[in-house]
């Protein structure tokens, strides 16, 4: 029941170039801890029969999941606390009795020291470190750290020794250290320099770094700064795109300047500038794309405006991020806009790469591809949509929504032609969407689109058999595993955000029957989230027991019955909101399984005729918690019809929106959910429609794992006939 907001929109190697001086960096571990009220500490026992997952991945007992607490865990916490205070002294205090216990954490206070003072460490004592801990996380972590800090330190050359053995290699920043390690080494990087780059959020040194050096080698030009600077403003970040202008500056004195009004005062720049140059087009790109943050029509108004003067290439973007803007409204209009970019680009060819000033990212494309999706149907609205899609990377044309569109299309491209006569192509069309609409549906289609995937292919839903069950053999080898083992003793010393990041540092490199170990474990721990997403890593041994467990099942089912709900539905909320793990409070204050915020918590319990005051008071008891949440999701469901896809969206977002995003014309149910403006809410929707199909089947063998029935055919205006929406529902 959270809220979504709306976004804001959001010394030099030999021989090769100078770098930069290092700007300041604040001191200390780069990942923030939980807070201490939001963590929740797991049973020291197995679980009992209450919470066990069902009979049929039940493995024999071999005895308690860790060692009764000891006195000196406290001093665990001790450490994190004396870090979070920066409190050295105590920490280092904390960090001598753990190592001289040789506790089974002593690591992480280790960690937690080093760290703390890493911009003064020596390379002797990380590299000390990094021998006491072999093959941990905390090495591993700590590796990060120092690649940064000797990013910082212009140390370039230990870095590029240290790199290879830094295993996680999810750090940005230092994957454009370890670039420019190797372009200085006279490797060309220039292909993965740029991905990275693009695909940097926020400025950073390593980042920005390699790009300088990559420009003075002319290894990076023009269309490349431009790209990144409209990248940066697609995210709402002016910054970024002026310091990626200002590698221009040696070419194009006073550029700094001009793109600093251009972004900071839109609407000036672009009555004042002129020129014919490709830096002024630029530039007045940039402001008409800023404007279009702050002020659709105004920018409409410039891009429809002989005055604007923008070549063909750089208009069709500005009307691509115009259209971007209005798919995010859901305004009519924004279909019409994508559809003026493209006749701007008449030698733009299906699956061709966009001429460079005419460069779109994947995610305005995905945006308009939205816009055209909640279309009116028509044959050119179909290929514009292939079109759209065939503009994206290829990466990104892999992504499963865009795969099932582009069936879509397709189907109806082949329909089209049939009607033409032309029964070969036609043919082709059908084939190549029945190939796509299978890649999406897979083995297991569990997923959403992977399910509406398959119900396209006419496939009757079901679930998977259940793989064999785990092992006595198999279970002791999870227990035993140290990263597993350490991972769940911070979880129950309160420290769940360390306990998580041990878990998946664990679990990487694991086949399928040791996540579903590791995942057993974790649900014998009652730590559903940890097991959920442990088994659904796996790729064929699919053990629906762990990936979609039933904790609580009694108290659940009837609460979603006494509200006159499909507990199938209710489970499949609860899996999405808060993976059954009731203590956890966000950080706007929703609280428990239905993760209640206690302002609706107090409403509801007036229309149940509850305390107000008690009620939210009660809102971590699962009992209170249950009866307040699905009699809400009730009221919600009532309100919009009955659609659950609805209903998802005003318990993630507000009841207020869904309403506003249903009105427009009638939408095809599965394009109404992919126009949803807001990417949580979009995410979640279709999570809690695919989770609950397959708990349906499970609660009820008479039903299939089916979305489609949940989702609807269509979403449009509320019917006349129907009862008036409720103005006091929060």
């Amino acid at each position: 029941m959270r809220r979504t907001m709306p976004p804001s929109g959001d010394a030099a190697a030999p021989g090769g170039p100078a770098l930069a001086p290092a700007p300041s960096r604040p001191r200390g571990p780069r990942w923030r801890a939980a807070a201490s009220g939001a963590c929740l500490a797991l049973t020291l026992l197995a679980a009992t029969a209450q919470t066990a997952p069902p009979a049929a991945t039940a493995a024999p007992a071999a005895g308690p999941l860790l060692a009764a607490p000891s006195a000196i865990d406290s001093t665990v916490v001790d450490a994190r606390d004396a870090l979070r205070k920066r409190d050295r002294s105590r920490l280092a205090a904390a960090r001598a009795t753990l190592l001289a216990a040789n506790h089974p954490l002593a690591m992480w206070a280790d960690y937690w020291e080093l760290s703390s003072r890493l911009p003064d460490a020596t390379a002797d004592e990380v590299d000390a470190f990094f021998a006491r801990w072999a093959g941990s996380y905390v090495e591993d972590r700590l590796r990060n750290d120092w690649l940064l800090e000797l990013g910082r330190r212009r140390d370039l050359a230990r870095l590029a020794r240290e790199l290879p053995r830094f295993r996680m290699n999810d750090d940005r920043e230092v994957t454009c250290w370890g670039l420019l390690t190797d372009h200085l080494a006279g490797r060309d990087v220039t292909d993965a320099a740029r991905t990275a780059w693009l695909a940097q959020r926020d400025s950073d040194d390593g980042c920005h770094q390699l790009a300088s050096a990559l420009v003075d080698a002319k290894r990076f030009g023009a269309d490349d700064v431009w790209r990144k600077a409209r990248v940066a403003l697609e995210g709402q970040r002016p910054g970024a795109a002026k310091l990626a202008i200002g590698l221009l500056a040696p070419q194009h004195p006073g550029i700094a300047k001009d793109a600093a009004e251009a972004l900071d005062n839109p609407a000036r720049f672009l009555r004042r500038s002129g020129g014919i140059t490709r830096t002024a087009h630029e530039l007045r790109l940039l402001a008409v794309m800023r404007l279009a943050a702050t002020d659709l029509d105004a920018a409409v108004q410039q891009l429809d405006s002989p005055a604007l003067a923008l070549p063909k290439a750089q208009a069709a973007a500005g009307w691509a991020y115009v259209a971007r803007q209005s798919a995010f409204k859901l305004l009519p209009e924004a279909a019409g806009q994508v559809q003026r970019g493209w006749q701007l680009l008449p030698a733009a060819e299906a699956g061709k790469p966009l001429p460079a000033a005419a460069a779109i990212s994947d995610e305005t494309l995905a945006w308009g591809l939205r816009a055209l999706l909640r279309s009116p149907p028509s044959p050119s609205r179909w290929a514009a949509v292939a079109r759209q899609i065939d503009a994206m990377s290829v990466t990104e044309q892999r992504d499963p929504a865009w795969q099932y569109w582009k069936a879509q299309a397709l189907k109806a491209g082949a329909a089209d032609l049939a009607t033409q006569g032309d029964a070969a192509g036609a043919d082709a069309a059908r084939a190549e969407s029945r190939r796509l609409f299978e890649a999406v549906a897979g083995a297991q289609a569990l997923g959403f689109y992977p399910n509406l995937a398959s119900d396209e292919l006419g496939n009757k839903p079901a679930l998977p058999a259940a793989p064999a069950p785990i092992s006595a053999a198999e279970r002791e080898a999870a227990l035993r595993t140290p990263g597993l083992q350490r991972a769940l003793q911070l979880v129950a010393l309160g420290l769940r955000d360390e306990g998580r990041r041990e878990w998946n540092f664990t679990l990487r490199g694991m086949a399928d029957r040791e996540l579903n170990a590791a995942a057993r474990l974790a649900c014998e721990a009652s730590d559903w989230q940890l097991c959920i997403n442990t088994a659904d890593r796996t790729r064929s041994e699919v053990d629906l027991a762990l990936r979609y467990p039933t904790p609580y099942a009694a108290e659940i089912t009837q609460a979603a019955r006494e509200a006159g709900l499909e507990p199938g539905f209710v489970f499949g909320l609860i899996r999405q909101e808060t993976r059954f793990m009731g203590q956890l409070r966000s950080g706007v204050g929703a609280t428990g399984l239905m993760q209640v915020m206690p302002a609706t918590g107090r409403w509801v319990a007036k229309k149940v005729g509850l305390d107000p005051a008690r009620a939210e008071g009660n809102l971590a008891d699962n009992a209170t918690n249950l009866l307040l949440g699905t009699r809400y999701l009730k009221l919600v469901l009532d309100d919009l019809g009955g659609n659950q896809a609805m209903a998802a969206a005003a318990y993630n977002a507000g009841p207020g929106r869904p309403r506003r995003w249903r009105e427009g014309g009638v939408v095809e149910a599965a394009a109404w959910t992919e126009s949803i403006p807001f990417a949580e809410t979009r995410d979640y929707v279709k999570k809690v429609l695919s989770n609950s199909a397959v708990y349906g089947a499970m609660l009820d063998a008479r039903k299939a794992p089916a979305v489609r029935p949940r989702l609807g055919e269509r979403i449009g205006p509320r019917d006349g006939a129907a009862p008036p929406p409720n103005p006091d529902l929060p």
